[in-house]
């Protein structure tokens, strides 16, 4: 990844193993039209154009980063009590990372290209 990359962090709660991730997403996937996995978040992203531009979403799994997602698309959607919502579509092929530790945060977090953990 080049330094105009820019990724975002989030925790994966409730997730203790990348194995448990990848099974949750393909339970997803099977509702939907479509083959890819979605994380619905509160807050669109300002900065979607860098985002779209090759960026990742690097998962928090047990307070590790262990690997990492494309991100694919911004979308809006809405829920019938939380209102307006943004999701943020992935590739379905989840990439490990080197691990690095992580403290805990809430909601997500920027990450520039210099800050993120080699793939293995």
């Amino acid at each position: 990844m080049t330094s105009e990359h820019l990724n975002l962090v989030k925790l994966c709660v409730g997730v203790y193993h990348i194995d448990q991730l990848r099974a949750s997403q393909a339970a997803q996937i099977s509702g939907y039209s479509e083959p890819f996995p979605r994380h619905v978040t509160r807050m669109r992203p300002r900065r979607s154009v860098e985002l779209l531009n090759g960026g990742s979403l690097y998962w928090v799994i047990k307070g590790l980063i262990l690997c990492r997602q494309e991100i694919v698309a911004l979308e809006t959607v809405f829920d019938s009590i939380m209102g307006r919502r943004c999701a943020i579509i992935l590739d379905p092929n989840l990439i490990r990372t080197k691990p690095i530790r992580r403290r805990p945060f809430q909601g997500w977090r920027y990450l520039y290209a210099d800050d993120t953990p080699p793939d293995l």
